[in-house]
C-alpha cells in the first residue's frame, strides 16, 4: 500500500534527456515564426520606408490622421510642406506619412 522511498527515487531521473529530445522542435517553431511572421513584416517596414524617403514634390500622400495631402515642398530631410486645401498649407514631420496614394509628375525648376 505505501510506496517504499526507493521505488520513488527511481521514477524522478531524465530530466537531461527529455530536454534535448524537445530542444529539435523548439527550434523548428522558432524557425517557423522567423519565416512566416518576422521576415515578411521587416520586408513591409523596409519597402514602406523606401516610398516614405522618396517622396518628392507633387506626390499625394496620407498623413498618419488620415488627412489627404498634396506635397508642395520638401522642406529637408525630416520635414515636408503640404498643401490640405487650396491655399492651406502645412509643415509636418515626414514620419508622420501613412502612404503615398499617387506619384505626381518631377518638379520643373
Amino acid at each position: 500500500m505505501f510506496v517504499t522511498p526507493a521505488y520513488a527515487q527511481a521514477a524522478g531521473g531524465g530530466g537531461a534527456d527529455a530536454f534535448l529530445l524537445q530542444l529539435p522542435f523548439i527550434i523548428a517553431i522558432i524557425a517557423i515564426f522567423y519565416f512566416l511572421l518576422i521576415r515578411p513584416q521587416q520586408k513591409r517596414m523596409k519597402e514602406h520606408r523606401a516610398k516614405i524617403e522618396a517622396v518628392r514634390r507633387g506626390d499625394k500622400i496620407v498623413t498618419g490622421g488620415g488627412i489627404l495631402a498634396k506635397v508642395t515642398k520638401v522642406v529637408d530631410d525630416g520635414e515636408l510642406e503640404v498643401e490640405l486645401a487650396d491655399g492651406v498649407r502645412v509643415r509636418i514631420v515626414r514620419s508622420t506619412v501613412a502612404d503615398v496614394v499617387s506619384k505626381g509628375e518631377p518638379a520643373e525648376k
